[in-house]
């Protein structure tokens, strides 16, 4: 689409299944880091993908040609296998059905970012 100009920032949230505490700390920055190298492979800003035991946070910056359901889709099939390849955690690693998915305007891109890096130091806290 040429001469077109758009800022749509998204917030994407999905939990493992059961919201079980599945991701282990040795291993989520590595998921992170292959998670943001899937949004960037489907031509995707990833601002920050961050996250806890139980679920990750990403934050986009989305082309309009691309479907939140299909760039999410990819999101979370890739990992799973990625995860079950690696024997990351016994048995099978499945993400729960469905995410959040949120919008943001540009003067908030600072507030998300930092609300999603700080929250894997705030909700351990709660553990």
């Amino acid at each position: 689409m040429a001469g077109t100009y758009s800022q749509i920032y998204i917030q994407v949230v999905f939990a493992v299944k059961g919201r079980q505490n599945l991701i282990g700390k040795q291993w989520q920055n590595e998921l992170h880091k292959y998670i943001s190298g899937i949004i960037k492979a489907k031509a995707q800003k990833p601002i920050i993908v961050n996250g806890v035991a139980d679920h990750i946070h990403c934050f986009i910056g989305l082309r309009p040609v691309m479907p939140i359901s299909d760039l999410v889709r990819d999101i979370k099939n890739n990992p799973s296998k990625f995860i079950n390849e690696k024997n990351f955690i016994k048995g099978k690693f499945q993400w729960q059905e469905g995410y959040g998915a949120f919008s943001y305007s540009h003067s908030h891109i600072e507030r998300v970012y930092n609300y999603i890096k700080a929250g894997r130091t705030s909700q351990e806290k709660n553990f």
